[in-house]
């Protein structure tokens, strides 16, 4: 077993430690949706809105697989803090039966409804096969998403964020030497535009779901054949949802708004549907840092309250909010200086560069404040309090974001619907930094 003891030695070192495999592991998934609309971008603008078109869809999927995985790290790590192995196996095995199951709803509910979903976003008749053409595909290949991912939070509460990454990573360069293969053809194999960008999905990820189980049962010990009580399996999947199912819910809100946006960007014409499609997946990649120090800050706040380490927990908020505030000057310049060059590399069209650029010269005002977000929303779920994070983020998506972006629509159409957005996060980041440090001081009185 390859666990790391989170409670011991320097605070912001043992974070350095946890988040930069992190990191690499992050801009795998980054790259991974870089590459699909690299490719697909060549194949034409309706091609491209319509991958688009099912960004929300996915992410409200994969929103609900990231709660039931920050659910199970956040138990899983308790009891690797409590030297409570046996748990930790038993709270493994059954999150990825819940993940089974969650899977089974996912393929029938979606093949069933793709028509209706994408036609509400705003999907036109000429955009809304080649949605179909995709998403046939992709809901077959939910399992090969959901298993590896709730199996790699399990290797993460273990302290070790390294062998998750070099999964991520290993799924990256498959899909990437398949994505052109299957979209565009290659001798005996027929070009599948859209439908050869899904099947490179599934074939890329079948291959993380089989690593990620070898590992978690062969050198981590964490898959158990033993059949437990109804009580026990029941007990821990409460436990699980109590804080998957809030946390999902919340996560699922981000997408659903971005749904919104998207469908006021759909007003605008493909052009903008399709540049905020690319200028969504670049601001992905600058905020990566902070889904890598969210995802690493889980563990080490679920070990440390498995020991009642509040100073450690408290040391750990300070040092990360910090950190992302200067990390996001750093991106914002970096973005800034670089859009138009960044822009062109995702498509030809001009008017939907155009558009990508500015995206890019506003929206990364507001990464810090995106960073402190994040992170408090991890640590308010970890610590077992996943309806206040709830709250923040039903407010963070309703009151401020959607909100602002059709405010700044009606002052100055596609310009202040970006600036809406930029600014939506900051009220968001005040609130959840402020409501985490009360939990954590009375934690230490």
């Amino acid at each position: 077993m390859k666990r790391k003891d989170l409670t011991q030695g320097s605070v912001p070192l043992t974070l350095y430690q946890l988040t930069l495999p992190m990191v690499v592991g992050v801009l795998s998934m980054v790259a991974f949706n870089l590459v699909d609309t690299y490719f697909i971008g060549k194949l034409g603008k309706n091609e491209l809105a319509a991958l688009s078109f099912t960004f929300p869809v996915i992410m409200v999927i994969f929103s609900l697989v990231q709660g039931i995985g920050i659910g199970a790290t956040a138990l899983i790590s308790q009891s690797f803090g409590r030297n409570d192995l046996a748990k930790a196996a038993r709270e493994t095995t059954d999150s990825l039966f819940l993940a089974l199951m969650l899977v089974l709803i996912f393929v029938i509910t979606g093949l069933f409804t793709i028509d209706l979903v994408f036609s509400a976003l705003g999907a036109t008749e000429e955009i809304l096969p080649l949605v179909r053409e995709y998403m046939e595909i992709w809901y077959f290949t939910i399992v090969f998403v959901i298993v590896p991912f709730v199996g790699n939070s399990a290797i993460r509460a273990t302290g070790d964020t390294q062998t998750p990454s070099y999964i991520m990573l290993f799924a990256v360069l498959i899909n990437a030497a398949l994505d052109p293969l299957l979209i565009f053809g290659w001798g005996p194999i027929p070009s599948l535009g859209l439908q050869g960008a899904a099947l490179a999905t599934a074939i890329s990820r079948g291959f993380t779901m089989v690593v990620s189980l070898y590992i978690l049962r062969y050198r981590e010990r964490l898959i158990t054949f033993n059949i437990p009580s109804r009580e026990v399996l029941f007990g821990c999947w409460r436990a699980i949802l109590y804080i998957g199912l809030p946390t999902g819910i919340s996560r699922m809100v981000a997408p659903v708004a971005v749904g919104g946006v998207t469908a006021l960007m759909a007003t605008y014409g493909a052009d903008t549907v399709a540049a905020f499609g690319v200028g969504s997946r670049i601001e992905i990649l600058g905020m990566s840092v902070f889904f890598a120090l969210s995802a690493a800050i889980a563990p080490f706040i679920g070990q440390n309250l498995g020991q009642k380490k509040w100073d450690r927990i408290q040391q750990a908020i300070n040092y990360s909010s910090i950190f992302s505030l200067l990390w996001g000057v750093l991106a914002a310049v970096v973005l800034w200086l670089l859009a138009e060059p960044i822009a062109a590399l995702f498509t030809d069209n001009a008017q939907v560069a155009a558009q990508v650029a500015f995206y890019l010269s506003i929206i990364p005002i507001s990464f810090g404040f995106q960073g402190i977000y994040l992170i408090g929303n991890a640590g308010l779920n970890t610590m077992g309090k996943p309806w206040p994070a709830f709250v923040i983020s039903m407010a963070q998506m309703f009151i401020f974001y959607l909100p602002l972006a059709y405010l700044g629509s009606y002052w100055n159409e596609v310009s202040g619907a970006f600036l809406g957005i930029a600014v939506s996060y900051v009220p968001g980041a005040v609130v959840v930094f402020w409501i985490l440090r009360r939990f954590i001081r009375r934690g230490v009185a």
